[in-house]
């Protein structure tokens, strides 16, 4: 009998311990319709990598997301806006021998603002997001690949601080 008992109570809490932070709302606010995306600045010396992140942010929310992007300013809900202010590039491992890198990292910083247009309201303010990526010369891969991987990793996170918090 106390077994049973002792069973049923371990049973409940372990079905009670899983549903803890188990929410059904959705990942993304049904306020948004539309997003209009602004060309990111690039504070950094390294061309046309302002392109290619606004490029890929604005793939990642209409695949990601429920909402459309819209290429007039105008007629969008909200407005996605930033810079990018770093790219940078350090050794990871390095030859006992010839002290010459076996494999390097790329990174790349930006801070983004996301704007209600409707309502003057931030829906993401200032933040601050960095992304990185692995490369090795010894593997045909230079640090433009690299970059251009964790420019695809930055938009990822982009999109991701686009959903609502919990």
């Amino acid at each position: 009998m106390r077994t049973t008992v002792v069973t049923a109570v371990l049973s409940a809490m372990i079905f009670f311990a899983g549903c803890v932070g188990y929410s059904n709302k959705p990942l993304y606010t049904d306020e948004v319709k539309s997003v209009f995306v602004e060309m990111f600045d690039n504070t950094t010396f390294t061309r046309d990598l302002e392109y290619d992140l606004t490029d890929a942010i604005a793939k990642r929310i209409e695949a990601d997301t429920p909402y459309k992007i819209i290429s007039d300013k105008s007629r969008a809900d909200t407005v996605l806006s930033g810079k990018i202010t770093g790219i940078g590039g350090v050794p990871l491992t390095l030859d006992r021998d010839t002290g010459r890198a076996l494999e390097n990292q790329a990174e790349i910083t930006a801070i983004f603002s996301w704007k209600n247009l409707k309502t003057g309201q931030y829906l993401v303010e200032n933040a601050s997001l960095t992304a990185t990526a692995g490369y090795s010369e010894f593997e045909q891969q230079s640090f433009e690949y690299a970059s251009r991987v964790a420019t695809n990793k930055l938009a990822e996170r982009i999109v991701e601080e686009m959903q609502t918090k919990w």
